[in-house]
């Protein structure tokens, strides 16, 4: 038995009249939960696990393997000279796309990353409940991979967490100014992130548009989806189209490089 307010109830009694209690619900539709940046933490646990394995196994071993090489490579072509074949992503490593997100190269990219993680993943956590936070950080993190596979240079090797980031800044912006708040403090910071990614050579610009554009379009459907009982599906059927497009643009490229 358990104990209630007028004496004690059976435990299938007890669950049947939690069934009729409603789930509290965030704002934007999510499920809230006391813990509001579990989610966050474990993000940022799994992005360092997968850096230290780097160290033990081999940083550079890991990037060519799991990270998004965006476009055919110059190789040998047994004459002395060189011709371009298609690798990684061009090839079908289509993992790679998601992969290089958790790949940092070296430990102040990795904690740079990870510290605006720490930042801005649990206050979207909170307003948009979890399952709603990682499609915005997968989908983000996909979509700075598509744009920096779609017009990188040959060769080039991209990766790092900065477009599941820069899709936080967008979606941040968008969700602060649905609930009325103040959003010149971040515009300032997003302008002076975007000057720094346009000033070094090193940076991959794509990728943090790309990641940018994705994740303030996933906060929008978020954040501007009807209240009631379709909310859920407009903002799983948005969701849904952003992948696609995300789906076909790849493969667009990939058909354009031959392979």
């Amino acid at each position: 038995m358990v104990a209630a307010s007028v004496g004690f109830q059976c435990p299938e009694c007890v669950a049947v009249g939690g069934k009729d209690v409603r789930q509290a619900r965030t704002v934007f539709g999510g499920r809230l939960t006391s813990d509001t940046s579990r989610l966050s933490i474990a993000i940022i646990a799994l992005n360092v696990l997968i850096y230290l394995a780097g160290l033990l196994l081999g940083e550079r071993e890991l990037q060519e393997r799991f990270g998004n090489i965006t476009g055919p490579v110059l190789l040998p072509d047994g004459t002395g000279g060189v011709s371009p074949d298609p690798a990684g992503v061009a090839v079908g490593e289509f993992y790679r796309l998601f992969t290089a997100a958790f790949l940092h190269a070296g430990v102040l990219h990795l904690a740079m990353n990870m510290f605006a993680l720490a930042q801005l993943g649990p206050v979207l956590e909170s307003a948009l409940g979890r399952v709603r936070f990682l499609t915005l950080y997968v989908l983000a993190a996909l979509g700075g991979s598509t744009l920096s596979f779609l017009v990188s240079d040959r060769g080039a090797l991209g990766v790092g967490a900065s477009g599941a980031i820069f899709g936080m800044f967008g979606a941040y912006y968008i969700v602060v100014r649905r609930l009325g708040g103040e959003t010149t403090s971040i515009l300032v910071l997003l302008g002076i992130n975007l000057v720094i990614t346009f000033s070094i050579p090193i940076i991959d610009w794509r990728a943090h548009i790309g990641g940018l554009v994705v994740g303030a379009l996933v906060a929008v459907a978020f954040a501007y989806a009807p209240k009631g009982a379709a909310r859920a599906r407009v903002q799983a059927g948005a969701c849904a189209g952003i992948a696609l497009v995300l789906v076909v643009l790849i493969t667009a490229r990939k058909l354009t490089l031959g392979s």
